[in-house]
């Protein structure tokens, strides 16, 4: 039986996060952000995947431990290409479409992968790319079309012309391909580039000549497909996250008097007509009953407030102590 696995590329360092950390190890509301993509993966109805990891491969292997993935080792970083390329043998056979995205990207939504993938295989196309556009595109590999929107080429940042540079439909990193295809075009992808590498996107070219159009998906919310690569990348990240949370809450009967400094978890549980005031913090696996007021200042760290219990301003209630 056909079977559609996924690839999670988490084996670089990211320099630009200054950091003695792993990129992908670094936390998004609660949790490393490669641990998000993998949520979203199996969200999207893709029970099946391999993470790549080559950068502190023990720590990022151990902080997915338990998850149902499967793990590949890329002793040198040597591209994107490349890093498909190692997790190969760690495919089921009877794999057919590989979904191949980057552990940097914490707020992909498993709705736009169920829609890529289901558009994929409509079509029964061998490679469907993900794009989105920027109104700033700079450092992103920019999408090259015909007339019809397949996608010519992608033209990443050091290797693009002027003109190319002035696209603003950036290539998201994400990808829906054809097993088959797959490895065969990646065994033809050489290192002849200005980073010495072995780009997966170079894939696009050799479908172009095999005579296969290359399909496009376009994500209309950048912010959802956008790698993580500074503490700033991160801090927006974080933002978006919690503002999704708040909005939850909103939506589900639950008064945030200031939602802008409401510090909401993600697991955190909160009974209808409960009041947050403002610069209230709430973690761990907190919950909270219905019709509560808690006061401004307050941080809850793992613990439980009964139906209808009052928190003054400037409380702490931790894990194991149940205020009524």
């Amino acid at each position: 039986m056909a079977r559609e696995c996924a690839v999670i590329l988490a084996a670089g360092k990211g320099t630009r996060m200054k950091s003695a950390r792993a990129k992908v190890l670094h936390e998004v509301f609660g949790r490393p952000m490669a641990a998000h993509v993998v949520g979203a993966v199996r969200e999207a109805g893709v029970g099946e995947m391999v993470v790549v990891t080559g950068h502190q491969a023990e720590a990022v292997e151990a902080a997915l431990a338990g998850k149902g993935v499967g793990f590949a080792r890329q002793t040198e970083q040597l591209g994107t290409g490349h890093a498909v390329l190692t997790a190969r043998g760690s495919l089921p056979a009877a794999t057919s479409t590989v979904l191949i995205l980057c552990g940097d990207t914490p707020l992909v939504e498993a709705r736009q992968l169920r829609e890529m993938l289901g558009r994929h295989r409509a079509a029964g196309s061998v490679l469907t790319v993900m794009t989105t556009v920027l109104d700033n595109p700079a450092n992103y590999g920019r999408i090259v079309t015909d007339g019809d929107g397949s996608v010519l080429a992608i033209v990443e940042e050091k290797d693009a012309s002027e003109e190319q540079r002035r696209i603003r439909e950036i290539n998201a990193g994400i990808y829906c391909v054809r097993h088959d295809f797959l490895f065969s075009a990646l065994n033809g992808v050489d290192r002849n580039n200005s980073q010495g590498e072995m780009y997966l996107t170079d894939i696009v070219g050799i479908a172009r000549r095999q005579g296969y159009p290359v399909a496009r998906y376009l994500c209309a919310e950048a912010w959802q497909v956008l790698g993580v690569n500074s503490r700033r990348d991160l801090a927006e990240a974080e933002g978006h996250f919690r503002r999704r949370k708040n909005e939850e809450l909103m939506a589900a009967g639950v008064t945030l008097e200031d939602p802008a400094t409401a510090y909401i978890g993600a697991e955190v549980e909160i009974g209808a007509d409960t009041v947050l005031a403002p610069q209230v913090v709430i973690r761990g696996a907190s919950t909270i009953g219905r019709g509560c007021r808690i006061g401004p200042f307050c941080l809850i760290e793992d613990g439980s407030l009964a139906d209808g219990g009052v928190l003054p301003p400037y409380s702490h209630l931790v894990a194991g102590k149940k205020l009524r």
